[in-house]
């Protein structure tokens, strides 16, 4: 059973043991050895928890949807408690700093029945679309390990891709759900702004660009975790209405006739777009029209106004600058440019000098355009259509910064977050689906854009797509 397991998804572990078919800890077992004989060369998993986990599974789990289910949490983007926290930096890594409460999404998958086996990889502060963090060293994709696997989630992404887990989660201010899944191959769905507490710790982060989920290989397990931990908290400063029905009753619901928009071309041309990536989505355009959905080339007004990157990048760096200022309170004294990457130090210096004004300029600004976008959905359209990134996979090395050159990789960067940040700053639910490979065998994910809280839509349509051309039986050469 131990080989197959890899192969399965969360909904079919649990029901393994749901039937008694499989203990809790026999799952537990199995993940920790594909673990010990993938992560290696992946390096995916930084932080083992393998005898904490062990005892869990072995002890009184929760009766929860997904007990026994062995999963994996990113260093970032929330924290478990007792467990590291280092979010990419090694000032945090060479301190051991841990923390002692749980945020409320791990909160609520533990009480679902889950068992944590590890800590993923990430990226410095989340600010790069790719995982090659200094105090760790990069996290290879799958598919071919001289690539990227994506970021900020790219070793939940590389984790789940491998067989590793069947589940990993994950976080996006600008794309870092749906960037590592497009370049690992698993559905990555980026929730509606306020679908998930961020709390206790925060209300918000990076003033409402980040949300939080999952990276999975099958959509019912998206909608299955989102089920779990979306919902309001007390002392949340919004929250997302709730759902006509539970997520996954969503999935193999019939989505209808829908009318989709094609845009293959980023907003405000902020980046070339890649033949190949362009050739993904319009092969998705076809997939869809197959399905009896029309598509016809449209996107919104907005796409073509100028400011956007601009009044993100004031938020990212305030934002940045506001994480080093806590970074100084952990460490109990100022933070020096030894202490971070180059490219966080450029950003954080880029923040300290942002007066009030801009930053209440930007958010206007994003306020604004988000209206504007918003408003093409009451056109008539469902969906928007594109692709996830401008181009392919990037290889390892290629999206960094030095001393002498920290700009560069914020540059290189746009590509891949040019049609998922704007999403960020709508707080629409997106999310990247994995239908086509170029020929060099790497995934190229499209992305489907639905109205503001419509994650239903996106579920129903996703599943109909996984059940026209299913891909989990497609695994990468390095596979548990």
């Amino acid at each position: 059973m131990t080989d197959a397991l890899a192969h399965l998804d969360a909904t079919a572990q649990a029901d393994l043991v749901r039937t008694g078919e499989a203990t809790p800890l026999e799952l537990v077992d199995a993940a920790i050895g594909r673990v010990e004989r993938t992560n290696p060369a992946i390096n995916a998993v930084i932080h083992e928890r393998f005898e904490q986990a062990r005892a869990e599974a072995a002890g009184d789990l929760p009766d929860g949807p997904l007990r026994g289910v062995p999963i994996v949490v990113k260093d970032l983007d929330g924290s478990l408690a007792g467990e590291p926290v280092h979010l990419g930096n090694r000032l945090l890594k060479e301190l051991g700093h841990r923390v002692g409460e749980s945020n409320f999404l791990f909160e609520k998958l533990q009480a679902a029945g889950v068992v944590v086996i590890g800590k993923t990889n990430t990226p410095e502060f989340g600010l790069l679309p790719t995982t090659e963090p200094d105090a760790y060293g990069p996290t290879h994709n799958p598919w071919s390990l001289d690539h990227s696997a994506g970021g900020s989630s790219g070793g939940s992404a590389a984790a789940v891709a491998t067989g590793m887990v069947p589940v990993g989660h994950a976080g996006d201010g600008g794309g870092s759900i749906r960037i590592p899944a497009a370049h690992c191959g698993l559905y990555g769905l980026k929730p509606s702004r306020g679908r998930v507490s961020l709390g206790p710790e925060e209300g918000e982060a990076w003033s409402g660009l980040v949300v939080r989920h999952a990276v999975t290989r099958s959509v019912r397990d998206s909608a299955a975790v989102l089920d779990v931990i979306a919902g309001p908290m007390p002392g949340d400063p919004y929250t997302a209405p709730p759902p006509a029905r539970p997520f996954a009753a969503e999935v193999g619901a019939d989505p209808g006739r829908l009318r989709i928009g094609l845009c293959t071309t980023a907003p405000n041309d902020l980046a070339a777009v890649d033949p190949v990536c362009v050739a993904a989505a319009e092969d998705a355009a076809r997939l869809l029209e197959s399905l009896g959905h029309t598509v016809e080339i449209a996107k919104p007004a907005a796409f073509d106004q100028s400011g956007l990157l601009e009044a993100f990048s004031v938020v990212l760096s305030a934002s940045v600058s506001h994480e080093i200022e806590q970074l100084e309170r952990i460490a109990g004294r100022p933070i020096t440019p030894d202490d971070v990457e180059a490219l966080t130090w450029f950003q954080h210096e880029m923040g300290r000098v942002i007066t009030a004004a801009q930053y209440l300029d930007a958010i206007t600004f994003a306020q604004a355009w988000s209206r504007a976008v918003c408003g093409w959905w009451q056109t008539g359209f469902d969906l928007l259509l594109t692709p996830v990134c401008a181009e392919p996979p990037p290889l390892l090395g290629d999206v960094h910064a030095t001393p002498d050159d920290p700009y560069r990789a914020l540059g290189r960067g746009v590509p891949f977050g040019a049609f998922t940040a704007a999403f960020n700053i709508t707080g629409q639910p997106a999310v990247s689906v994995p239908l086509f490979w170029n020929d060099a065998g790497l995934p190229i994910g499209v992305q489907l854009v639905a109205d503001q809280y419509r994650e239903d839509v996106l579920l129903r349509i996703s599943a109909q797509l996984e059940q026209a051309r299913p891909w989990a039986d497609r695994v990468p050469p390095t596979f548990a």
